[in-house]
C-alpha cells in the first residue's frame, strides 16, 4: 500500500496474512448471469482504488455455472503495465498448478526488484539543474520538439467539448486482415521503419483528412523495459511519448512514413523523461476538458501474450469494455496471426457510437489503400465508399437547376405594378408611395439617367439616406438599364473615393442635403422630396431603351474589406429573381406581407428585403437609422406597422429580444424571422421561444455571401434546438444551387468533417468590378 506521511506517499509492504485478512486480497466468489457479466465486470473494474489503505491489486471470481467461471484481476497502473500481464499470468498459473497438487508454489527468483529499478533510474537521469545530465538534455530536446504544439486537435465531433470531461467512453472494433498487415509490414521494411511507425503515419494522415490540420500530435506508450532483467518484473515501466507528425504539403504516404520515422527515433532516444514531468515543464494551457499535449493516442501491442495453457481447464480471455475514455480517441491494436485486431476507444462526451464506427471504417480503408499503393498522396487517398460519395455529391449537393425562365428585376417589378398600382409599396415615417407612384417617380429618374447615357453595363452611384427616395433611386437606376453602386452616407471619404475609382460609375444620384458630399468629377442627379429630378450638368431626358437581359448587372456591392482590399461584387438581375423563385416554396411571400428595410443598402441583406417585398406586392417599411439602433423603438415600429417578415443579423436580434421582453404583451405579428450575416447561437433563442410559438413566427437561419447573391442555404429552427443549445447549422442548399464542403485538395469531406464551402449554380456573382 502507499500511505502518506505529511502528504508524501511511501511504500508499505504487507505480510501475506495481513494482506489476505485485512487488505481485501482474499479471493471472493460472486454468482453472475451470462447476460449480466459484462456489466458486473465493468462495475468491478471501474471501482477506484484507495492506495493509502488497500493494495493496488484486487480480484474476484464470477461464477456463471458449476463448470464456468470468470476470474477478474484489476491492477492499478502504479503497480503494473500491459507488459506485466504476461509474468502475472505465468505466476498465477504456477500458483494454481501447485495448489491443485497440494504443493507450495515455487517461483524463479527475479534478478532485480522494482526498487532497484527506481534507484537506477534516478541515478541515470541525474539532476534537472545540470544541463549536461541525461534529464537536462532530454528536457532541452522535448522543449524544442514540442514548441508551438497545437493546444488541441479539432476532430469531427458530434458535440462541443464540455467544460470538464466526464471520461465516459465506448469502443468499436478495428480489424485488418493478414494481407493488409503484410503490405504495411513490407512498407515498414522498405522504409527501415517499424510497423508502429507506418500505422502512426496512417493515423496522422486520417486525422488530417478529418480536418485536424497538418500538425498532428499523437500520444503513445513506450514499454520502458530497456534491459532484459526487467522483462519478468511486474511493475509500471511504461512512459508516454508525444509523437508529432507533419502532414503538410500533401506528401506521398511513403514520404510521410519517413517523416514519422525520424520523429519517432528521436523521441525514443529521449524516452526517459516521465510524461507527468514533461507536462509540468512544457506547461501547456491546462483544461479539465481535454488531455494535455495530445488528445489522440495509439498503441500497437508487441509485448508477449499471457500464456493461458492450464491442464484440465479451457481458458480464454473475456473481452471487457470498461466504458472509460482517457483520450478523445485511442486506437489500440494487437498484431495477431490473422492480421491486426483491436479497438477504437472514443470519448462519449464528443462522439456518438456511429461517428466512432465511421472513423474506424475510414481508418481501415486508408490502411488498405496505402498498403496497396504507398505512393499515394494523402490528399488522394479515398476514405469514403461509393455510396457515401454519391450521397454527398448528388443527393445532398442540389441540382443547380434554376426554376422557370430567367427574368429581370424590372420585368417582375413592373408586372407587380400592373397587378396592384394602388397598393402601398413603401413607407418611411409619414411618407408613403403606392406601387404606381413609385413606378412613376422611378420612371422620371430613369429618363434623366438615360439622357446621361446610362444603360446596360453602366454603373450609377447612389448616395441617399434611408428614405422613400432611396427606394426610388434603386428602382430608377434599374429602369434605366443600369446597375446601382450603393454608397452609405456614413462611409469615410477614403472608402468612397476607392469605390468610385474601382467601379467607375457614370453619375451619382443623391438628395439635396448630400449634394456637397457627392464624389467629385461625376454628373450629379438630385432627387427632390416631391419627386422632381434635376441633373448637373443638365442632360435631356430620354425614354430608357432598356433591352436589359437577366445577365446584365443589377448592382455592385462592395465587400467589407475585413480580409483585405474591398472588392465590388457585380450581381446580375437574374440572380435576384431566381433567388426569390427558388425559395418561394419555403416562404410563400405574398401581398399581405410587410417587410422592413432594416439594413444599409450597401449590405446585400437589403437586396432580399427590397425585392422580397416589392416583387410580391408587399409593403416595405424603411427603418430610420436612429430607430435601427434603438431595439426598443424598433420593437415598437414592428408592432405599429404590422411587420410580418423580419430579417436580422443574430447580434441585432439578441438585442431586439431583450427589448421585446420588456413589452407587456408578446404581440409582434411576425410570420418569419430570417437570420443571416453572421453565425447564429441557437441556445440564445430559448427566451424567444418562451414567448412565441415555434411557428409564429417561424425562425430561419440562412447563410450566404455577397458573391453568392445574399443566401445560399436554408435551415428552419425550432424550440428543441434552442433549448439544447445546439451549434449553429446552416441547413441545406437553395434548390437551384450546388453546395459542397471540400478539403484543401478540393475533394468532398466526409460527413461531420470541417472543410470549405463551395457553391455552384445560378446564384454566383458575375465577377468583380
Amino acid at each position: 500500500m502507499f500511505p502518506e506521511v505529511d502528504g508524501v506517499p511511501y511504500q508499505h509492504v504487507l505480510d501475506t496474512g495481513t494482506a489476505l485478512e485485512t487488505a481485501g486480497l482474499r479471493l471472493e466468489a460472486e454468482h453472475a448471469e451470462e447476460d449480466g457479466l459484462a456489466a458486473a465486470l465493468t462495475a468491478f473494474a471501474g471501482r477506484g482504488f484507495d492506495l493509502t489503505a488497500e493494495p493496488p491489486l484486487r480480484a474476484r471470481l464470477f461464477t456463471l455455472a458449476p463448470d464456468r467461471h470468470v476470474l477478474a484481476l484489476v491492477l492499478h497502473h502504479v503497480a503494473g503495465d500491459g507488459w506485466s500481464t504476461a509474468p502475472l499470468a505465468r505466476d498465477l498459473i504456477t500458483a494454481y498448478l501447485a495448489r491443485s497438487r497440494d504443493r507450495m508454489p515455487s517461483f524463479a527468483p527475479l534478478p532485480v526488484q522494482y526498487a532497484d529499478y527506481a534507484l537506477w533510474q534516478r541515478e541515470l537521469l541525474g539532476e534537472e539543474s545540470d544541463p549536461e545530465s541525461l534529464v537536462g538534455r532530454q528536457i532541452a530536446f522535448w522543449r524544442s520538439a514540442l514548441a508551438g504544439l497545437p493546444e488541441q486537435l479539432e476532430l469531427p465531433a458530434d458535440r462541443p467539448r464540455p467544460a470538464a470531461a466526464s471520461h465516459r467512453g465506448g469502443s468499436v472494433p478495428v480489424i485488418l486482415g493478414a494481407e493488409v498487415r503484410d503490405g504495411l509490414a513490407a512498407l515498414a521494411r522498405e522504409a527501415n521503419a517499424s510497423l508502429f511507425m507506418v500505422v502512426r503515419a496512417a493515423l496522422a494522415a486520417l486525422l488530417t483528412r478529418l480536418g485536424a490540420g497538418t500538425d498532428i500530435p499523437i500520444g503513445s506508450p513506450i514499454a520502458g523495459r530497456t534491459d532484459e532483467a526487467l522483462d519478468d518484473l511486474v511493475g509500471m515501466f511504461v512512459n508516454t511519448l508525444v509523437l508529432r507528425a507533419d502532414t503538410g504539403g500533401n506528401p506521398r504516404f511513403r514520404e510521410l512514413v519517413g517523416r514519422v520515422r525520424e520523429t519517432d527515433l528521436a523521441a525514443y532516444a529521449h524516452q526517459d523523461l516521465p510524461f507527468e514531468r514533461l507536462v509540468e515543464i512544457v506547461n501547456p494551457v491546462r483544461s479539465m476538458a481535454r488531455h494535455p499535449l495530445f488528445q489522440v493516442a495509439l498503441t500497437l501491442q508487441n509485448n508477449p501474450a499471457a500464456s493461458l495453457d492450464l491442464d484440465g481447464l479451457a481458458i480464454e480471455m473475456e473481452p471487457l469494455d470498461p466504458g472509460v475514455a482517457k483520450f478523445d480517441l485511442l486506437v489500440s491494436l494487437t498484431e495477431t496471426a490473422g492480421g491486426l485486431e483491436g479497438v477504437l476507444e472514443y470519448a462519449a462526451d464528443l462522439f456518438d457510437r456511429a461517428t466512432a464506427e465511421a472513423i474506424a471504417v475510414r481508418f481501415v480503408r486508408l490502411l488498405r489503400a496505402v498498403a496497396a499503393d504507398p505512393g499515394l498522396r494523402i490528399g488522394e487517398i479515398e476514405i469514403m465508399d461509393d455510396a457515401e460519395r454519391d450521397t454527398i455529391l448528388h443527393d445532398w449537393a442540389g441540382t443547380g437547376t434554376a426554376p422557370g425562365v430567367p427574368s429581370t428585376i424590372v420585368e417582375e417589378f413592373e408586372a407587380q405594378v400592373a397587378r396592384s398600382p394602388g397598393a402601398v409599396a413603401v413607407t418611411c415615417g409619414p411618407v408613403e408611395l403606392t406601387y404606381g407612384g413609385l413606378d412613376a417617380r422611378a420612371g422620371r429618374l430613369a429618363g434623366v439617367l438615360a439622357g446621361l447615357g446610362v444603360g446596360p453595363e453602366r454603373f450609377v452611384a447612389l448616395l441617399v439616406p434611408r428614405s422613400v427616395e432611396l427606394v426610388v433611386a434603386v428602382v430608377g437606376v434599374l429602369k434605366a438599364g443600369g446597375a446601382y453602386v450603393p454608397v452609405d452616407p456614413a462611409y469615410p471619404v477614403e472608402r468612397v473615393g476607392f469605390m468610385v475609382e474601382d467601379a467607375a460609375p457614370m453619375a451619382v444620384v443623391t438628395v439635396p442635403e448630400l449634394v456637397g458630399s457627392a464624389p467629385p468629377g461625376l454628373p450629379v442627379v438630385v432627387l427632390e422630396a416631391d419627386g422632381a429630378v434635376s441633373a448637373a450638368p443638365a442632360a435631356p431626358a430620354a425614354v430608357p431603351v432598356r433591352r436589359v437581359l437577366p445577365e446584365h448587372p443589377a448592382y455592385v456591392i462592395f465587400t467589407s474589406g475585413s480580409t483585405g482590399r474591398p472588392k465590388g461584387v457585380v450581381v446580375p438581375h437574374g440572380n435576384v429573381t431566381r433567388l426569390l423563385a427558388a425559395t418561394e416554396g419555403w416562404f410563400g411571400f405574398d401581398e399581405t406581407d410587410v417587410w422592413t428595410l432594416f439594413h444599409s443598402y450597401a449590405f446585400d441583406f437589403s437586396v432580399w428585403e427590397l425585392w422580397g417585398a416589392l416583387l410580391y406586392g408587399g409593403r416595405l417599411v424603411v427603418v430610420p437609422f436612429e430607430v435601427s439602433r434603438s431595439p426598443g423603438e424598433f420593437a415598437g415600429l414592428l408592432a405599429e406597422q404590422g411587420v410580418t417578415v423580419l430579417n436580422q443579423t443574430p447580434s441585432a436580434f439578441y438585442q431586439l429580444m431583450q427589448a421585446e421582453r420588456e413589452r407587456p404583451e408578446a404581440d409582434l405579428p411576425l410570420r418569419y424571422v430570417v437570420f443571416g450575416g453572421e453565425a447564429l447561437e441557437p441556445g440564445r433563442l430559448a427566451d424567444w421561444y418562451d414567448r412565441y410559438r415555434d411557428d409564429a413566427p417561424a425562425l430561419v437561419n440562412m447563410y450566404g455571401i455577397t458573391e453568392t447573391t445574399v443566401h445560399v442555404t436554408y435551415a428552419p429552427l425550432d424550440r428543441e434546438a434552442a433549448v439544447a443549445g445546439a451549434v449553429s447549422a446552416i441547413g441545406v442548399g437553395i434548390p437551384d444551387l450546388r453546395v459542397f464542403v471540400l478539403d484543401e485538395w478540393l475533394r468532398p469531406v466526409p460527413v461531420g468533417v470541417v472543410g470549405e464551402l463551395y457553391v455552384a449554380g445560378a446564384g454566383l456573382a458575375r465577377g468583380y468590378a
